[in-house]
């Protein structure tokens, strides 16, 4: 994976002292001069090409406009002659402005960095794929179409054999143009311009598209996940990846009308029809259904992986999906979600609920385990949160766990620290990695005693990570 400085490239953290250094080139020894010129704009032109050939990003453009003007300012110092005539102010505000503009990119460059996604510390390579189903029996509610069925987009990662020279995934999509309308269409869900996300589609992951199953007969328990809303199946890439690299098939959904944007098999791009209305009792009416088509959706996509590893639906994982044992997991709304399947299909034998505040308008007890990570919540901020999740775990006949994460935000959960701004608001104050290192560790802890019954205390081992209650 491509190394990084404060979030930069070598190619793109080298243009910004060199830029930096055409500007203040006048500040230098007279005798100093020539060669600190000489020096910062060789530096600046090979940084700035390589730069543009891996791919420029909008946050450098700046850097580069300022660093392109400094270095026609500093031609005559190159050569030898006297500055550019110009008087005294001038030349101070030409300058300011040049070195506003670099320092500005800069900044900007390192806050919405292009991510670069952990190594999966599993003994498995991961395999990645694609898939599209449509349920027969189940209209598609948010169109007024009758022959409209409802139809989900599914993401795969899986154990596969080793593919060092194979070329690994592209982030938020199949392919470029799909990464490009997906960061577009998360942008405009955000309600931010529709270029601000747009170094995502850049991102390679770790995954290889296709690549081989690992050897061996064994069969993989199976993770379904359902994103946030108006989240997207790729939200949670490196979980994904971890949780695969350690033996679990993990299935991410897309849901069409929901999640930000969805490109289905045709071509056809279907943009996120949810959206709060500002009424507290009709949004918690419009939260329940959105719900209950997800979690509706979740139970048809563990159908399908049975029949995939029957061979009724062609891929590579048939014969090697082992659906009984079947977790469902969720962040935000996607958490609900997990929930209520759990609650309604027996095929599950655990839930993870990633930060997701219940929405099951009439909460029942839930019959196997639940394991639930939440925010550190400020006092005085979803007061309701907290309260009502205990009330749910509480209903339950199997243990169920509540882990608090110290320092984390709604976004910790997710790829999110990787590439947004490190404000505590948005990704926690835990870095742009420890969060998904700990949302990964807490779940494979629960995953292998819940499924493979590996480990002895489960409340140790959870209490590590935060703030653990065991219901």
């Amino acid at each position: 994976m491509p190394v990084t400085i404060l979030g930069l490239s070598p190619a793109e953290f080298a243009v910004v002292p060199a830029a930096v250094a055409l500007v203040a080139v006048r500040l230098f020894p007279p005798r100093a001069r020539r060669p600190v010129a000489s020096a910062a704009a060789a530096v600046f032109a090979v940084s700035a090409v390589v730069a543009a050939v891996l791919g420029v990003r909008w946050q450098l453009a700046p850097v580069l406009a300022g660093g392109a003007v400094a270095l026609a300012l500093a031609v005559p110092t190159l050569l030898g002659r006297r500055a550019w005539p110009a008087g005294r102010w001038p030349a101070v505000a030409g300058s300011a402005a040049c070195l506003a503009l670099i320092l500005a990119g800069g900044a900007v460059a390192w806050a919405l960095p292009v991510p670069v996604f952990p190594e999966p510390s599993g003994p498995y390579a991961v395999g990645t794929t694609v898939v599209q189903w449509t349920d027969a029996g189940r209209a598609e509610t948010a169109t007024a179409a009758r022959d409209d069925r409802r139809t989900v987009v599914v993401q795969l990662w899986y154990p596969a054999r080793e593919s060092p020279d194979a070329p690994r995934a592209h982030y938020l999509g199949r392919t470029p143009g799909e990464a490009r309308a997906v960061a577009r269409g998360a942008a405009a869900y955000l309600g931010v311009p529709g270029f601000v996300l747009d170094h995502l589609p850049m991102v390679r992951t770790h995954a290889v598209p296709g690549a081989p199953v690992a050897e061996g007969g064994g069969r993989f328990p199976v993770v379904l996940f359902s994103p946030g809303l108006g989240g997207v199946r790729t939200q949670n890439t490196a979980w994904a990846e971890e949780l695969a690299s350690r033996g679990y098939v993990v299935a991410g959904l897309d849901h069409p009308y929901d999640s930000a944007v969805v490109t289905l098999a045709d071509g056809r791009e279907i943009r996120t029809r949810v959206a709060a209305t500002g009424d507290p009792e009709r949004d918690e009416r419009l939260a329940a259904g959105w719900t209950a088509v997800r979690a509706a959706d979740l139970g048809f996509v563990l159908t399908q992986l049975a029949r995939l590893d029957r061979g009724e639906i062609p891929g590579p994982l048939t014969g090697r999906l082992d659906t009984g044992r079947a977790a469902v997991t969720g962040h935000s709304i996607g958490g609900a979600a997990a929930l209520q399947a759990l609650r309604q299909d027996d095929r599950f034998a655990a839930a993870i609920d990633i930060d997701g505040f219940p929405r099951d308008p009439a909460p029942r007890a839930f019959h196997r385990p639940v394991l639930a990570l939440t925010q550190d919540v400020r006092r005085g901020e979803n007061p309701d949160y907290i309260p009502r999740l205990t009330e749910v775990l509480r209903l339950g006949t199997a243990t169920d766990y509540l882990l608090t994460v110290p320092g984390s935000a709604h976004l910790t959960f997710t790829d999110a620290p990787l590439y947004l701004p490190p404000l505590p608001a948005l990704a926690g104050s835990s870095g742009r990695t420890d969060g998904l290192r700990v949302t990964a560790a807490a779940t494979v802890a629960f995953l292998d005693t819940v499924l493979h019954g590996r480990r002895d205390d489960l409340t140790a081992a959870l209490s590590q990570y935060g703030e653990l209650t065991v219901h």
